[in-house]
C-alpha cells in the first residue's frame, strides 16, 4: 500500500491534516502515514524548518502531505525557502495543479455565478520563473543598496509544463489559456509565447491555444470565468490567478493543491493553498475541504480513481447539504465536524 509522509507543519496545517488523513482513510483503508514534526516549531528549537537529510528521508515515500509553511515569528521567506521550496525543486515538482471549481452549495462572490459558470483547472509552472532564487543585495544597509531579483526562464522548463497543460486541455474541453505579459517582459515571456505556440502546433493541433496577459486574464476570471478551462502560466502569475480563483470558489480555505513530478521518479506533493493562518490557528475554525480535497488529487496521481472521486463526490455532498460549513461559508461546523461529516459521506456512500 501506498506510503505517505505527512508535514502538518504549522498553524492551522496541524488542525487540517488530521482531518484529511481521516477522509483519506475512510476512502482507502490500509494507507500508511509517517508524520513529521518539521517547520516552524522545528525551526525554533533547531534553526532549520528541515533537517539536513531531510529531503532524502522524504524520497522514500510514494506522497508527501503537507498541512501548511510559515509562522509571524519566522520571515516568510526563511520559512519558504527551508522547506516547501527546496522540496519542489530537488523532486522535479515542476507542475503546480490546483483546480477552481465552485462547488454546489457554495455561494461564489460572484453574482449569479456557480458550478455550471466556474470549472477551471490551472498549470502552474512550478520550478522556475520568478521564484528561481536568483539576485542578490549589495551595499546592505546603506542608502544605496540595491536589491536584483532575476527571474530565470529556460525552453525546457516552459515546454515541459506546458506540455503538461496540453495533454489535460487535450483530455477536457481542448482549449487552453495561456497567461503572459510578453509585451512588457520582452525577452523572458516572449520566449514562453514561442515555446507555448510551437509545441500547440507541432504536437496538439487539435487544441486551441489562447495568449491572455496575467492583467487582463484577472478581469475575465471575474467577468466571464464560463470561458475559461485550462491555463497555463508561469510561478508568480499563476500563484497569484489560482489565489483570485479560491476566492471566487467562495474561501481560500477550499483551494486544493498538487507539487507533481509527472515521470514519478520523485515523490509529489499535495497540500491546501490556505496558508497556516496564524489569526485562527488552535481555534477550530480553519476549513478542512482544501486539504481533503488535496488528498483526493494524492490519490489521483498514485493511481486510485475510484477513491478520487468518491472523496470528491463526498466533499460535494456535504457542500450541497451545507449543514456542515465552517464560519467563512456562512456555517458554524468546526474543523472536526466537517472532517467528519466528510468521511461519514463516504462511508455512507
Amino acid at each position: 500500500m501506498h506510503r505517505i509522509a505527512v508535514i502538518p507543519g504549522d498553524g492551522v496545517g496541524k488542525e487540517v491534516v488530521p482531518e484529511g488523513i481521516k477522509v483519506l482513510e475512510a476512502a482507502l483503508p490500509g494507507l500508511g502515514f509517517e508524520v513529521f514534526g518539521w517547520g516552524s516549531d522545528h525551526f525554533a528549537k533547531t534553526g532549520r524548518m528541515m533537517p539536513e537529510d531531510a529531503l532524502e528521508t522524504l524520497h522514500k515515500y510514494d506522497a508527501i502531505y503537507l498541512g501548511a509553511c510559515g509562522w509571524p515569528t519566522i520571515p516568510d521567506h526563511i520559512s519558504l525557502w527551508g522547506l516547501l521550496l527546496p522540496i519542489r525543486k530537488a523532486f522535479e515538482q515542476y507542475v503546480n495543479l490546483r483546480p477552481v471549481r465552485c462547488l454546489p452549495g457554495i455561494k461564489s462572490p460572484l453574482a449569479g455565478r456557480g458550478p455550471d459558470d466556474v470549472d477551471m483547472l490551472f498549470i502552474r509552472e512550478n520550478t522556475e520563473g520568478e521564484y528561481s532564487g536568483a539576485g542578490g543585495r549589495v551595499h546592505i544597509g546603506h542608502p544605496t543598496e540595491v536589491a536584483v531579483e532575476v527571474p530565470v526562464f529556460s525552453r525546457h522548463a516552459i515546454e515541459r509544463c506546458a506540455r503538461y497543460a496540453f495533454e489535460r486541455a487535450r483530455e477536457r474541453k481542448k482549449r487552453l489559456v495561456s497567461v503572459t505579459k510578453s509585451n512588457a517582459s520582452r525577452y523572458a515571456y516572449v520566449l514562453w509565447d514561442e515555446v507555448v505556440a510551437g509545441l500547440g502546433e507541432r504536437e496538439f493541433p487539435e487544441v486551441t491555444v489562447e495568449r491572455v496577459h496575467v492583467d487582463a486574464m484577472a478581469a475575465r476570471m471575474v467577468m466571464r470565468p464560463d470561458s475559461i478551462d485550462v491555463v497555463v502560466g508561469s510561478n508568480l502569475f499563476a500563484d497569484i490567478l489560482t489565489d483570485l480563483g479560491a476566492a471566487i470558489q467562495g474561501s481560500l480555505g477550499l483551494g486544493a493543491s498538487a507539487n507533481l513530478n509527472p515521470e514519478r521518479e520523485h515523490p509529489s506533493l499535495f497540500e491546501p493553498v490556505h496558508g497556516s493562518a496564524p489569526d485562527i490557528a488552535g481555534k477550530a475554525r480553519a476549513n478542512p475541504i482544501g486539504a481533503i480535497w488535496s488528498g483526493a488529487l494524492m490519490l489521483r496521481h498514485l493511481g486510485e480513481e475510484a477513491a478520487a472521486a468518491n472523496i470528491e463526490a463526498a466533499i460535494e455532498r456535504v457542500a450541497a447539504e451545507g449543514e456542515f460549513l465552517t464560519a467563512e461559508l456562512g456555517g458554524s461546523a468546526s474543523t472536526h465536524e466537517v472532517g467528519d461529516a466528510i468521511a461519514r459521506e463516504l462511508k455512507r456512500a
